[in-house]
């Protein structure tokens, strides 16, 4: 009376001890350091963050002694010509001649504005870099997530498929029994053949869909996935703490790791202005030389030591009005670099606030799912009972059992969204850590 129930717990069971008795089964935790390993964006923002903490020892550069070194050595033929009384010229026996010099020079800045301004701008830099790879880190973090638990939805949506497939299929042997007995008309065995193909299109369509959530993850990874550890069954997902959204938006209009870019470069900008109109400043250095020259030729030779110190200054007078044309671009790309510090501002904003909307909602929708859930098993009982008494028909058992599957699939994806969307809330508040991963991995079935 109850076969097509039965089988479909049956098979949801199989599932979950199939899944939960896979001893190699990764958890998130061991997934995401699989892709800290492997992922190649996330190496890419290394490399990046490598080189933009180089950035200062250039910019410092720029200040510190400059010295150089640098010399010769040269062997040449001398002739002298004289003119004697009687106006003849006489040449002098050629005379092999060689000089070896050498110079060494020391040039230490005393006054080059435009090179301190490019040493802040230096540490701006590398600020950047830091805050552009903490945004990678939280990136890398939440596509983890949302790529293992499109892999469980995946997985969900598929289980929950091939369960209606066998409950379909009993449905359909069913009728066609009942018509071959004569207690159903043939109508009842076509809306069973019907649901049975429909459920097998969406079997197929539902592996693969499976294929491309884990292709999807594989790239991430570097690997084939393994298996997954699933969702535990009547999860409890907390709500966002604090449990009210201004604090959230404050924190993400403060320190979303876009903003604190954003704010970097219009720092830089600042910077660069000042830069750009040292251009019409005065510059001064401290020279100091050592060298030292020596010729022989001739069966003689004689040398000399050239020391000096000093200062050296230049004051630029005209430039063809170059620096007041890069002082204009440099102020207008300051205003450009504000402009873009409120649009991430306004970005970041709205990402937590939608965020921190998304996990309320889920949660309200996890919880009338699970409603409908024992709803909808209910249903499914009392039409299968009524069929078996002949006061319902074939296509409210198949309705029942759509309805039943289908509100499964809601449940499993509404528990991901939320999970996901608290997540994404943390990010948008810039306080996302690796250590969230941590009660998320704890409501899975390791």
């Amino acid at each position: 009376m109850r076969k097509p129930l039965i089988a479909v717990l049956m098979t949801s069971a199989f599932v979950s001890m199939t899944c939960s008795l896979q001893a190699q089964a990764a958890d998130l935790i061991q997934v995401y350091q699989q892709a800290l390993a492997n992922d190649a964006q996330y190496a890419s923002a290394r490399a990046a963050l490598s080189a933009g903490m180089e950035r200062v020892p250039q910019g410092l550069a720029g200040l510190l002694p400059q010295i150089s070194a640098s010399g010769s050595n040269t062997r040449g033929n001398q002739e002298q010509i004289v003119q004697n009384n009687g106006g003849n010229k006489i040449t002098s026996p050629s005379v092999n001649v060689r000089t070896n010099s050498y110079n060494l020079t020391l040039a230490q800045p005393l006054f080059r504005w435009d090179r301190w301004e490019t040493y802040q701008q230096s540490k701006l830099a590398q600020a950047i870099a830091e805050a552009q790879f903490a945004q990678v880190q939280q990136d890398l973090i939440t596509r983890v997530a949302q790529a293992y638990f499109d892999v469980l939805s995946a997985q969900d949506n598929l289980g929950a498929t091939q369960a209606q497939k066998v409950a379909t299929t009993e449905q359909l042997a069913s009728a066609k029994r009942n018509f071959e007995v004569g207690t159903q008309t043939i109508t009842d065995t076509h809306e069973a053949q019907a649901a049975y193909d429909l459920v097998v299109a969406q079997e197929f369509a539902a592996i693969n869909d499976l294929a491309n959530k884990r292709s999807a993850l594989q790239t991430i990874i570097g690997e084939a996935p393994t298996t997954l550890a699933p969702m535990r069954t009547g999860v409890v997902i907390s709500a966002p703490e604090p449990a009210a959204i201004e604090p959230w938006v404050s924190s993400a209009e403060e320190q979303n790791y876009g903003v604190v870019t954003a704010q970097f470069n219009v720092e830089s900008a600042k910077r660069d202005i000042g830069r750009n109109r040292a251009g019409h400043y005065p510059t001064l250095d401290l020279i100091a030389n050592a060298g030292h020259t020596y010729s022989s030729g001739g069966g003689n030779g004689n040398g000399n030591n050239n020391n000096a110190i000093g200062v050296q200054w230049s004051v630029p007078i005209f430039s063809g009005f170059a620096v007041t044309s890069k002082v204009r671009e440099s102020i207008a790309l300051e205003n450009k670099a504000r402009n873009d510090l409120e649009t991430a501002r306004r970005a970041a904003s709205q990402g937590a606030r939608q965020a921190f909307l998304g996990v309320n909602s889920g949660l309200a929708q996890v919880k009338a799912l699970e409603a409908a859930e024992v709803s909808s098993k209910s249903a499914l009982e009392s039409n299968q009972l009524g069929y078996q008494v002949g006061v319902r028909i074939n296509i409210d058992v198949l309705n029942a059992q759509k309805q039943l599957f289908s509100t499964q699939k809601d449940l499993s994806k509404a528990r991901y969204d939320t999970i996901m969307n608290g997540l994404r809330l943390k990010a948008a508040a810039g306080t996302l850590k690796e250590t969230d991963l941590m009660p998320v991995n704890a409501l899975l079935d390791k």
